[in-house]
């Protein structure tokens, strides 16, 4: 039996373990590497330094995915002055998944993938955060076509404001120079969905028989600068449908391209001032973000190139995880959220399993075919928004896989899908099927 003495020493060694396992537990929900997964080959001995052509080029992804933003100062998204708060969990959860018959850990995720951020929020607080390849809090990380989302989102606020009449207006309605273009005529509800009809081949090869690199092209070549009407030439060439608009999705970042410059003639302001006016400032953003902007006709790159935090992300798949809400007060209209995001609200032909093998597709979002409403961002070589709104959860990845989708290489977003299974089982979440 102890006496006072050695009860009092005993009492102080389980305070002081306790208050060491206490600052372990919440040192453990933000970890730096400065490597990671084949890190030699993404440019670790050369610092992860940016470099021109980092998508056919994996020694430069690192750097050129996470880069600061640009001198233009139009293409600049400053953070709110009341940033929304993302203390870390009290008591974070452990978070498993399962690979095959083994049991996983977030850091055995993040081995097994070249994942350069991961963060995992629930109710508000951050579970878990981690960043390889050198990678801190706060740097802008490329978001490709999770941009499609905050595109979409300022179309329903500028809709909410009547600067867009009607989503069932038309392209041209707003853009008049496209009249003579399919897309022209197509509507921004039907654009939304990415159902014009128009044929176009989105294969990533970045080669001549790949439209969006055509198109790509048009945008960005240095001998289009400053010459918009070459944009237009080039829809008004675009004049014949595959099937009438409105029945099929079928992929085409060059509608949400044509959405964008749409956004702009209806508000008359960039789409920089509008994310910053409409979304980061109310939304509480606490890091400067940046769109990337075309060269022929100076607009953001409304389908690919928006550059944000990890953790502005997160307040993002929060404020929709809320159905657009902050606080009481309404950013992005309620019902507009519902109609992007919910899969019993798309016509048939878009419902999960329907529009794919899998997803869903709504108002330029994923759908997922969960029983609760679950949805996702994406982008091209593993970048990832996936919002559970019923149970407050959002896990945000950004990632420099080596091939842009999973039609070319499977395994990473087969790591992605098991993880975010694991995540939601995890955290009492609807997992799927």
């Amino acid at each position: 039996m102890m006496n006072k003495t050695q009860l009092n020493g005993f009492g102080v060694m389980l305070f002081v373990t306790g208050l060491l396992f206490f600052s372990t537990a919440q040192a453990q929900v933000l970890k730096l590497r400065a490597d990671g997964p084949n890190a030699k080959e993404l440019g670790q001995e050369q610092g992860y330094k940016a470099c021109a052509q980092a998508l056919i080029k994996p020694e430069c992804r690192v750097g050129a995915w996470s880069a600061p933003a640009p001198i233009s100062s139009n293409a600049v998204v400053k953070p709110s002055s009341n940033p929304w708060t993302l203390p870390d969990h009290e008591q974070a959860p452990t978070i498993s998944w399962r690979w095959g018959l083994l049991s996983q850990s977030v850091d055995d995720f993040m081995d097994a993938t070249q994942t350069t951020g991961l963060l995992v929020l629930q109710n508000g607080k951050v579970v878990a955060e981690r960043y390889q390849y050198d990678r801190k809090p706060g740097m802008p990380m490329r978001s490709f076509s999770m941009a499609k989302t905050f595109t979409a989102m300022l179309v329903g606020i500028a809709q909410s404001k009547g600067l867009i009449r009607s989503l069932d207006d038309k392209a041209s309605d707003y853009w008049p120079e496209i009249s003579g273009s399919a897309y022209g005529q197509t509507t921004i509800r039907n654009l939304l969905r990415m159902s014009s009809g128009v044929p176009f081949r989105e294969l990533y090869t970045w080669t001549p028989d790949d439209d969006n690199w055509v198109w790509g092209q048009v945008l960005y070549n240095s001998q289009n600068a400053n010459n918009p009407s070459r944009i237009s030439d080039y829809l008004n060439g675009k004049n014949k449908r595959d099937l009438e608009q409105g029945q099929k999705f079928h992929y085409a970042s060059i509608e949400t391209e044509i959405l964008g410059r749409v956004l702009r003639r209806a508000t008359g302001k960039s789409i920089s001032a509008l994310t910053e006016e409409w979304l980061w400032h109310p939304m509480g953003a606490q890091d400067l973000a940046h769109w990337n902007v075309a060269s022929t006709d100076k607009a953001e790159a409304a389908s690919g190139g928006f550059n944000a935090s990890l953790r502005d992300y997160g307040r993002f798949g929060m404020l929709l995880a809320n159905d657009g809400m902050r606080d009481g007060a309404e950013i992005i209209p309620r019902e507009f959220v519902l109609d992007a995001t919910d899969a019993g609200r798309q016509p048939a032909g878009f419902k999960p399993r329907v529009a794919t093998s899998y997803f869903g597709y709504g108002y330029q979002v994923w759908l997922q075919p969960n029983k609760t409403r679950t949805f996702a961002l994406q982008g091209i070589h593993g970048q990832s928004v996936l919002v559970q709104p019923a149970n407050q959860i959002v896990i945000v990845m950004t990632s420099v896989n080596h091939k842009p989708s999973g039609q070319q290489d499977m395994r990473p977003y087969q790591l992605r899908s098991a993880f975010w299974t694991g995540v939601l089982k995890s955290l009492g979440g609807d997992a799927g099927q």
